[in-house]
């Protein structure tokens, strides 16, 4: 009786020090976020006051049926969970998810065909079939009166490397007044980056979509589905299959991603896909979409390219000419002399003098790349179907022409030497101008020397062939040898 007796005391000791200790940290973080809340650093918001911002998402949105109904289930568990347990987090995640979706909420569309043409040719030269589809497309929605409804499209855009799929993607969205986003689907293998992981998992998310519509804050954004022929598949699944559901007019008015377990309306969506061939994509995915191909461009359509844009971007980068609106900005917007800033700035300047040195007066240049050179730079060194190639010899060449700049810059100004004359007059412009002669100096020999392997007629047994590949065309010439019997 003694041992059972010593045993009970021993329990009821240990008892009553766990409640202590437990009443113990409980007074004390009573009293830390009381002290936290005087400080106003108080940032453990309650339950209420989410629950209210939440709500405060919703207001003006016409949020559908079954995701209403999934939302006020949500509401009342988030209400009465305590912030301990592990489904809190996860049901705040999910609401946060789910309120900020842009429920009913689309952006206003343009409907001047001349506005959108504009944009178009401002940013790409030629691709003719691409905005006659996008002039058609708005077309309709003036003629209907709205973009809006069961008319989201499915485009896909095949050509070669450098013909700009991808970068029209952006000038279509303007052109539209839609937001854009865009994700690469190549060497992709799991479908929860298009279907979302379930919630139980840790560090569950939606798919590539719910994520676009939760940044764009628009249901009719412009989303751009990048080397859709690349597409990959995996243990965790087949990818191309999954975008079934989400690129099919008839089903995607009611897209279920894995995270939100709701019905989500994507057939206001305008989709873009881009490709390099059509024979890598699954027919059934490839049936849903509307095929438009791009052919590479010829001499004169680069040489227009190069000097209209091309060029002029190659230039900008280097710092060899001025951006227009940036200069035009300067000009609208003269300093405003404030003391204390003035008094700040000379302190820091005088302070980081003295570990940096003072950077020279900006030199006045006048480069210009002749048609010339470009003929030849496209005829003898950059022969693909796009222009990417082309680019990087244009970038090369300017940033040569750059390094000459500086070198004849510090040259002139060590001859000058310290003469106050000197420095006060206004320094002549220096020129640079690149013509074909000079590629070989800036870019190098030449990749090709003629555009025929026979510059007369064939020998006998010869023909001329065509070879096609994805990244372009090339002729081929034949040649049958006979053998001996």
């Amino acid at each position: 009786e003694l041992e059972l007796a010593k045993l009970q005391q021993k329990i009821s000791n240990q008892i009553e020090e766990k409640m202590s200790k437990n009443q113990r940290e409980f007074m004390l973080r009573e009293q830390l976020k009381s002290i936290k809340k005087e400080l106003g650093i108080d940032k453990d918001d309650g339950s209420e006051t989410i629950l209210q911002k939440f709500k405060d998402r919703l207001e003006g949105k016409e949020v559908p049926k079954e995701a209403n109904e999934a939302i006020e289930s949500e509401f009342e568990k988030f209400a009465n969970l305590a912030k301990e347990s592990q489904e809190y987090q996860m049901t705040r995640n999910y609401l946060d998810w789910l309120t900020s979706m842009p429920w009913s909420v689309y952006s206003k569309d343009t409907f001047d065909l001349k506005k959108a043409q504009e944009i178009l040719d401002r940013d790409h030269y030629g691709l003719a079939d691409i905005k006659d589809r996008i002039r058609e497309f708005i077309a309709v929605g003036v003629l209907r009166g709205s973009m809006q409804g069961k008319n989201g499209k499915i485009l896909c855009f095949v050509g070669p490397p450098g013909v700009g799929k991808t970068s029209i993607g952006k000038s279509i969205a303007e052109a539209l007044g839609r937001e854009f986003y865009r994700f690469s689907v190549g060497g992709l293998y799991d479908v929860a980056e298009i279907k979302g992981h379930r919630r139980t998992y840790v560090g569950a998310m939606p798919g590539k979509l719910i994520q676009c519509l939760k940044k764009t804050q628009t249901s009719n954004p412009l989303v751009l589905i990048d080397e859709v022929d690349k597409i990959g598949r995996g243990h965790h699944g087949d990818p191309s299959s999954a975008l079934l559901e989400l690129l099919d007019p008839s089903q995607n008015s009611a897209f279920m991603d894995h995270y939100l377990d709701v019905p989500v309306d994507c057939s206001n969506i305008l989709f873009v896909c881009t490709a390099n061939v059509l024979d890598t994509i699954p027919g059934p995915l490839l049936d849903r979409m509307e095929v438009i191909r791009l052919t590479g461009y010829d001499l004169q359509e680069k040489m227009k390219i190069a000097e209209n844009y091309l060029v002029p971007s190659a230039m900008v980068e280097v710092g060899l000419k001025q951006k227009e609106d940036k200069t035009k900005e300067k000009e609208a917007t003269p300093p405003k002399p404030e003391e204390s800033s003035a008094e700040s700035s000379s302190d820091a300047a005088s302070e980081v003098g003295e570990a940096m040195p003072e950077m020279p007066k900006k030199p006045e240049v006048k480069a210009v790349i002749e048609a010339s050179a470009i003929e030849s730079l496209i005829r003898w060194y950059c022969r693909e179907a796009g222009v990417r190639n082309l680019q990087k010899h244009i970038e090369r060449i300017c940033r040569k022409m750059a390094t000459k700049v500086v070198e004849k810059w510090e040259g002139r100004t060590t001859t000058e030497g310290d003469a106050s004359e000197k420095d006060t007059a206004e320094p002549s412009p220096m020129e640079l101008r690149v013509d074909e002669a000079a590629l070989t100096e800036y870019v190098g020999k030449p990749v090709f020397t003629s555009d025929r392997l026979y510059e007369g007629s064939l020998p006998s047994g010869t023909v001329t062939g065509l070879a096609w590949t994805a990244m372009g065309g090339s002729v081929l010439y034949i040649e049958a040898t006979a053998l001996p019997r």
